[in-house]
């Protein structure tokens, strides 16, 4: 990862324009190719940004730095260093992913040995199948053959959502396993998280976490 302070400008230019005016900002370049652009606020939310696969230009305009950063429609992030007050790099290696707590770790391990809970016919490709983000918790594939990513939950909240939805972009690059659809599983999911969820077209499923281990009815309410 690549950690730059700088006096900077920022002008994006895409399916429509943005203008950042000279301010100190921090810019993270991961290894991932990602580049964004970071206020000392907003919590972890990039003022702006380029998601991979990008490519980053560093060149000189009149003499002062310019990093230019296109994606592959031809979008640009324009960075106009006007001081550069820090530019580090540091080997992170690989991440070995959040550690789910003992219910989710549990819930995972039961829904793995039952996929066909989730509909008739549901079959395991992997339990933690690795991305360059972070393990999916569940990889599968339904009754038609189509790939399935499953993010488990206790508790589904809107950050959930939003972390199975880069997995999904980054699944769906990959052609072996393209189309992949989603399911974002959890004991409880807020009504917030089930609209964003069905907005970008993944399921929602409640967990019984006694009916998956057989204390109850076995069965799933798929929404």
């Amino acid at each position: 990862m690549r950690l730059v302070i700088a006096r900077c400008s920022v002008d994006y230019a895409g399916r429509l324009t943005a203008h950042l005016p000279s301010a100190p900002r921090l810019i993270l370049v991961k290894a991932d190719g990602s580049v964004s652009v970071h206020a000392d606020d907003r919590a972890y939310k990039p003022l702006n940004w380029m998601s991979p696969p990008c490519t980053l230009k560093e060149g000189e305009d009149d003499g002062v730095a310019v990093w230019t950063v296109v994606n592959k429609s031809g979008e640009k992030l324009i960075i106009t260093m006007e001081e550069v007050l820090h530019d580090s790099s540091h080997e992170l290696g690989v991440d070995p992913g959040l550690i789910k707590d003992g219910v989710e770790a549990h819930l995972q391990e039961l829904l793995a040995d039952r996929m066909e809970t989730l509909g008739e016919g549901w079959s395991l490709i992997r339990r933690e199948y690795p991305t360059a983000i972070g393990p999916v918790d569940i990889l599968g594939r339904d009754a038609r053959g189509t790939t399935v990513a499953v993010e488990i939950k206790r508790r589904g909240e809107i950050d959930g959502v939003e972390q199975l939805t880069r997995y999904l972009e980054l699944l769906n690059r990959d052609p072996l396993l393209a189309p992949v659809r989603g399911v974002f599983a959890a004991q409880e999911i807020k009504p917030q998280a089930r609209v964003l969820a069905t907005d970008r077209g993944i399921d929602c499923v409640v967990l019984d976490y006694n009916a998956l281990r057989g204390i109850e009815d076995d069965k799933l309410r798929l929404f």
